[in-house]
């Protein structure tokens, strides 16, 4: 993050503006919405500056720019066309700790104005960092069309019965429960409509008519959170992912799908690496009660799907026992996710009729498994958390039968940014993971339709510095 997003308070504190033409003005109009006090030094105005001083909107000083013209402003904007001139008024404001900002020009400033969607008193703000202005502008048209223009008066409701609310939930989590199903529900409906009075109304009624003190059970949601790219997330996946109180989460669910948590949840590491279980599945399991009847929402997040070699089934077994409500968020599991990113079908008419989900590491640490079923023509086999146990694999395969020309690929961190595809046939492949110093997690495709992979890749990711 280039930028701290924050908010100022300028009401009726002191602001700088150098420069009196267009631009200057369009930067002005922001500041004058957040009544401020503004004044511009500039030699001569433009006309629509010309207009706000003769209709005492701006102060104004026919000057050039010098350094003490800063002393007691809370806000700078430069909006020249002198760069030197510029770049000397982020010296200034620099110098006397005076936030500045210098238009087009962000390596001046310290801070930068966004694009902002204005539903008063709800104000959002885009930015990219000064870098794309006609981004951020195209991102705001987006948003403009999604948010109604009713939320400023959500917003209203929300503060009149503030209080009211709060002597009634004195549980915190139930009342943010409570406002969650009101500004998502008809009372909210009924103030996009201009119906304010009734909304009032339905909100009073909705009020008296709950038991603030009693504490519900909550529910536990289990959640795919895909192979890695947070784009892959489903709908429900991400609206829960905003609601929840507490997120149990795992090892292989990317850090890009954590960032869409709420940001004021509960966070609990709960990832299981190779001989090392953060916490016990048994406890895991226990912990996802605990926390439900402490009226907590619950997000088991798991990286890929739940039911896929994910224990999503062992963890509901608990709660079905223990009468926890509880929901299934279905993910897009590796198979799916990096088979695709790396250009490799699973099934193709001319090469795969049938595909194989299979783990490589069983819960006793061996890779036995039914080596004779999954050597079978037309056949794609996919290996989770099979990287460990490669070399036992490739031989296995082998030793049944399988030619030892056949194709395989291991896909590392699929999906994302740090994608990397390694091909070879199963004689060869063990040691070309061992020299290219593979990690976790990882995916092995072996059949025939790895041969489709140069011609058919498409994704060309691009690490992360």
């Amino acid at each position: 993050m280039d930028f701290l997003p924050i908010f100022l308070n300028l009401r009726q504190r002191p602001c700088a503006v150098i420069g009196g033409g267009e631009v200057a003005s369009r930067k002005i109009t922001l500041l004058l919405a957040a009544g401020a006090r503004v004044t511009v030094y500039s030699p001569a105005l433009g006309e629509t500056l010309q207009r706000w001083r003769e209709e005492g909107k701006i102060a104004y000083v026919a000057q050039e720019f010098r350094p003490e013209m800063l002393e007691g402003c809370e806000l700078v904007i430069a909006a020249t066309d002198d760069v030197a001139v510029n770049r000397r008024v982020s010296e200034a404001a620099r110098a006397r700790g005076i936030p500045v900002n210098v238009v087009d020009q962000p390596e001046l400033c310290t801070f930068i104005m966004p694009s902002i969607i204005d539903r008063s008193p709800v104000t959002i703000a885009v930015s990219t960092g000064g870098r794309s202005p006609v981004l951020a502008r195209l991102i705001r048209a987006r948003l403009e069309s999604l948010i109604p223009a009713g939320y400023g008066g959500l917003a209203k409701l929300v503060t009149a019965f503030r209080d009211k609310v709060k002597q009634t939930f004195k549980h915190p989590p139930l009342r943010r429960r409570f406002w969650e199903e009101v500004l998502q529900g008809r009372i909210a409906e009924l103030v996009y409509s201009g119906q304010d009075q009734a909304a009032a109304k339905a909100l009073q009624e909705r009020i008296d008519s709950v038991d603030g003190n009693k504490t519900p059970v909550g529910e536990v949601y289990l959640v795919g959170g895909g192979p890695g790219d947070p784009d892959l997330l489903t709908f429900r996946a991400l609206r829960l992912m905003q609601e929840a109180d507490v997120v149990v989460y795992d090892r292989l669910v990317s850090p890009a799908v954590l960032e869409l948590v709420r940001r004021d949840a509960e966070r609990i590491y709960a990832g299981k690496e190779r001989d090392n279980h953060a916490i016990p599945q048994e406890d895991i399991n226990h912990l996802l009660v605990r926390l439900a009847k402490e009226g907590k929402r619950v997000v088991r997040l798991k990286g890929g799907d739940p039911f896929i070699f994910g224990r999503g089934g062992e963890e509901i077994d608990t709660l079905a026992a223990e009468g926890i409500p509880f929901q299934v968020v279905p993910g897009i599991t590796a198979a799916a996710g990096c088979a695709a990113y790396a250009g490799i079908p699973l099934t193709h008419r001319d090469y795969a009729q049938s595909v194989v989900f299979v783990t490589g590491h069983l819960q006793d640490g061996t890779v036995n498994l039914n080596w004779k079923a999954l050597v079978q023509p037309d056949q794609t086999v996919v290996f989770y958390m099979g990287l460990h146990g490669i070399e036992t694999i490739c031989r296995e395969l082998i030793g049944h039968g399988m030619p030892p020309t056949t194709l395989a690929a291991l896909v590392q961190q699929g999906t994302t940014r740090n994608q990397r595809v390694l091909t070879a046939d199963l004689a060869t492949l063990p040691g070309i993971v061992e020299k290219a110093q593979v990690k976790a997690p990882t995916l092995i495709i072996v059949g025939d339709v790895v041969q489709l992979h140069e011609r058919l890749r498409w994704f060309e990711p691009t690490a992360a510095n």
